[in-house]
């Protein structure tokens, strides 16, 4: 009994840990040095992702009746965690990142907004820019035309400019050489 009460609330923090998350990806580490192990913690922990090793059963125990239950499958072997709960691609892109120069890492499968997807199917997320990226390429895509429209409508008002002082010259005098001829029209009416 408890053996029971020692593995709860490891399983409770799992549990906590992918209750929002946008994604999780389980990776095999075994080959790693000390070093690049270190290195891959520090990199997903600066952009915000949760990686830790965890026994499979507990694993598995916390995925149960969730949206990662899929991933239970490829529990097999030494297997530890990435989830993140703020951007969905962070994982997979990091991890692959990180596989390129350490190439004991492998990528075991993972479940991004809800999706299940192989390593293949990882890799492929990994080529998703992230968040930060999409939102500054779109705000740049909706700039560019509306800073083009600014620059057009300057460059009209600086060529305006010069027509647009002789305009209301021009006006004036035109204006006062139609309102004689209406009085004169309706002088003629009047008597």
């Amino acid at each position: 009994m408890a053996k029971v009460e020692l593995k709860q609330p490891i399983v409770e923090e799992i549990s906590a840990s992918i209750k929002d998350a946008q994604s999780v990806v389980l990776v095999d580490y075994r080959g790693l040095t000390v070093e690049q192990d270190t290195q891959l913690r520090k990199s997903l922990r600066e952009a915000g992702v949760v990686y830790k090793v965890y026994k499979n059963t507990f694993m598995t125990r916390a995925f149960k009746d969730t949206a990662f239950e899929s991933l239970t499958q490829y529990l097999e072997g030494p297997s530890a965690v990435a989830i993140s709960t703020e951007d969905a691609t962070a994982p997979a892109r990091l991890l692959s990142e990180f596989a390129k120069k350490a190439d004991k890492l492998e990528i075991k499968a993972g479940v991004v907004e809800g999706t299940m997807y192989d390593a293949k199917g990882i890799a492929s997320i990994a080529s998703i820019p992230s968040r930060d990226v999409l939102i500054s390429r779109l705000l740049g895509s909706m700039q560019s035309p509306i800073a083009n429209f600014a620059r057009v409508m300057n460059q009209l008002a600086e060529k305006g400019g010069a027509s647009a002082a002789e305009a209301p010259a021009a006006a004036p005098a035109e204006e006062t050489a139609e309102a004689p001829a209406e009085e004169a029209a309706e002088t003629p009416a009047a008597e």
